[in-house]
This record gives structure tokens, sequence and C-alpha cells, in this order.
């Protein structure tokens, strides 16, 4: 977690006046922040986020407490593919490639999160390996709308890709995509950003986690 430093009024370029809680879900909540902008005119915020209320809000707690997890699985005898979901999304009303992830529960360590949703997802026994926490710390996602921040782990699968533990509101296809499959996926299809990422990191280096030694350099 990282703790945010507390700025003045004078330091900041808005003010954030008072918040609204406009819905109160278990997943996800909309927020209306009443803010001054920095030419000192009122300014409606709209901000979603996996907070149940006002105070569980980072604008808030000032901590980034990772709300989910990522996870950047190889697998097979020479990790040489990744493991991927093609998930259906309802915002995009399409399928679209991503890396098993999913929500932080209480009293769960983001690790744990990993493990835990792998085997969910995929069926799949998940191993994370030691990365310098830079690598791993949270990370904000569309950070314009939502104080959502996910971390991510590092690590490898084995066993055999399954969707049967997938909810009922899920419909999630395991992909076990080797280098080929992966430019396909890249040139083709859609995508979530952080899964593009990972995956041009996959392509590019020889060895794929390559790049986490990259602060002992």
């Amino acid at each position: 977690m990282l703790i945010f430093e507390n700025f003045s009024a004078e330091e900041t370029m808005a003010i954030i006046k008072n918040i609204r809680q406009e819905t109160n879900h278990r997943f996800l909540n909309f927020f209306t922040l009443d803010a001054v902008n920095k030419a000192g005119n009122p300014k409606e915020y709209y901000v979603a986020s996996r907070a149940g209320t006002i105070d569980e809000l980072k604008i808030r707690t000032r901590v980034n407490k990772p709300d989910g997890v990522t996870v950047y699985a190889l697998y097979g005898e020479k990790k040489d593919k990744v493991v991927l979901v093609k998930q259906y999304r309802y915002p995009v009303d399409h399928f679209v490639y991503e890396l098993p992830s999913g929500i932080v529960d209480e009293g769960e360590t983001y690790r744990e999160a990993a493990v835990r949703e792998m085997m969910e997802e995929t069926g799949l026994a998940f191993r994370p390996i030691d990365a310098d926490p830079a690598f791993e710390m949270p990370r904000f996602q569309t950070v314009g709308m939502t104080d959502e921040s996910c971390a991510m782990v590092f690590g490898y699968a084995d066993g055999v890709p399954t969707s049967a533990g997938e909810e009922e509101g899920e419909e999630i296809e395991v992909v076990i995509a080797d280098r080929e499959e992966i430019k396909r996926i890249l040139r083709e299809e859609y995508m979530a950003s952080v899964c593009a990422y990972q995956l041009s990191h996959f392509l590019a280096d020889e060895d794929p986690f390559a790049f986490l030694r990259a602060l002992d350099e």
C-alpha cells in the first residue's frame, strides 16, 4: 500500500469541498465531487469506485490499497505460453482478451487473491514468484473516472484449464496462448490495455520476466 501525501489547499490545483454518494451497490458505486477548480470556479466531478462508503474512498483514506489483482502467468514446460482469459464485457458488448484478474477480498492479501482468482477463472494452480515490490504495487486503472487500483502478480501456472469455476454472471474462455497466437490477438482482438502491454514484453524478450530485474541493474 502507498500512503498519499496530504497537501494543503494552497498546494493543490483543485479543492474538493464535498462528496455525495449516488449509489449503494456491492461491487461498484458512483460518487459526485463538489469541487473548486484551479480558476476558482465550481465544478462537479464524477467518480466510480469499489468503495462502499464515502469514508472508504481513497480521497478520504489517503491510502492506495489494491482493490483488485491482475495475474501474469507463464505456462508450459518451457514457460513459452501465457494464460489469458477471453471474457464477455457488458460495457462494450463484446469478448475482450485479458489477464486473469479479480477483486481482493477483505482480509486477503493481493497474492492470495491472485492464487484464488487464477483457480476460479481458469482452474489452474498459480505459483507467484518473488518480484521487487515496485513491480507489484497497486497502480491506477482509468484514473480519470475511478480510484480503483490493482496490484500485479507474476508467476507460473500449472494444470488443466477449465472454466468450471466461473460464476453465473461470467462468460469466460481460458486461452493458453503461444507467441503466434499472441501476435494474432494483438492484431485482431479487443484487449485490456495491461494485457496488451505485458504481451508486448512477452514477444520482445527472450526471458519474459527479464524486465523484473531492471531495478537491480
